[in-house]
């Protein structure tokens, strides 16, 4: 697949990573921590905010709206300097799947959840999506604030788990995990309702509510948020009768490093 800036392709099934084929003179935008292997000609700067070409106090504002949305403050740039064509590549942090999306052709946005950017074409930009109704972001699975990427080029996002591309026509609605919605165009919208019955709430190991989907638009969706994977790996390591403690401790080793994934933020 190409790109006016870069060319690309996905490698990998369940452990993915992008790689980029820059034009010479060209700049790509990558999250801190998220590059696999670059060609040794290529420079790589870090600078706040989004990399945009803008002034000091823009790039401020576009730091603290990354910050809220699960992102690092700083983006990493990747530039070609030389005549050549020259290669870069960014690896998902968790077992799943990368989307590439055109923005463009999402009518200039998308919405994702919190920390799903990866990188893509200089200009993108990481804004908020605030929710207008407070029961979204009080029960909602992505939380009050949603990731909004917007501009003209390519952006890669990561979903956890095996990756389901739904069609909604206009009028037609589905009922979604709220941890499992990983991203969706701005013309469908997202709302929160509860499961309808006490005794399905709370036997029902679903939770209280799920996320209601209505077209038109596709959205995205992910088998298995990193959240429920590290609860399942922290419930298997407590609970295993008979295992040897070296076994427990290599288990609980696991959780923990898992866990600490989800908080902690690669320095740039």
């Amino acid at each position: 697949m190409s790109d006016n800036r870069f060319e690309y392709r996905i490698e990998g099934s369940d452990l993915q990573f992008v790689q980029l084929t820059l034009s010479p003179g060209t700049v790509a935008v990558g999250e801190p921590g998220s590059m696999m292997f670059m060609d040794d000609p290529v420079v790589m700067d870090t600078v706040l905010g989004d990399g945009a070409n803008e002034g000091f106090f823009a790039r401020i504002a576009g730091a603290v709206k990354r910050a809220f949305t699960g992102e690092s403050m700083f983006s990493t740039l990747f530039k070609n300097p030389t005549t050549q064509p020259q290669r870069v590549a960014f690896a998902a942090p968790s077992p799943g799947k990368i989307i590439a999306i055109d923005l463009a052709a999402n009518g200039g946005a998308i919405i994702c959840q919190k920390g799903a950017f990866l990188g893509g074409t200089q200009g993108v930009r990481v804004g908020i999506a605030f929710k207008k109704r407070l029961r979204v972001g009080f029960f909602g699975g992505e939380g009050f604030i949603m990731q909004k990427l917007t501009g003209t080029g390519i952006a890669f996002i990561h979903a956890s788990g095996t990756l389901s591309e739904q069609t909604l026509g206009p009028g037609e609605s589905l009922k979604v995990d709220t941890g499992c919605l990983a991203a969706l165009q701005t013309s469908a919208t997202y709302d929160i309702r509860y499961v309808g019955k006490a005794k399905t709430a709370i036997f029902g190991g679903e939770g209280l509510f799920f996320a209601h989907l209505k077209g038109p638009g596709q959205v995205w969706l992910q088998s298995l948020p990193v959240q429920r994977l590290a609860k399942g790996l922290f419930a298997h390591a407590f609970s295993a009768r008979g295992r040897s403690p070296l076994g427990r401790l290599y288990l609980v080793a696991i959780v923990i490093f898992v866990i600490a994934s989800l908080f902690i933020e690669p320095r740039a």
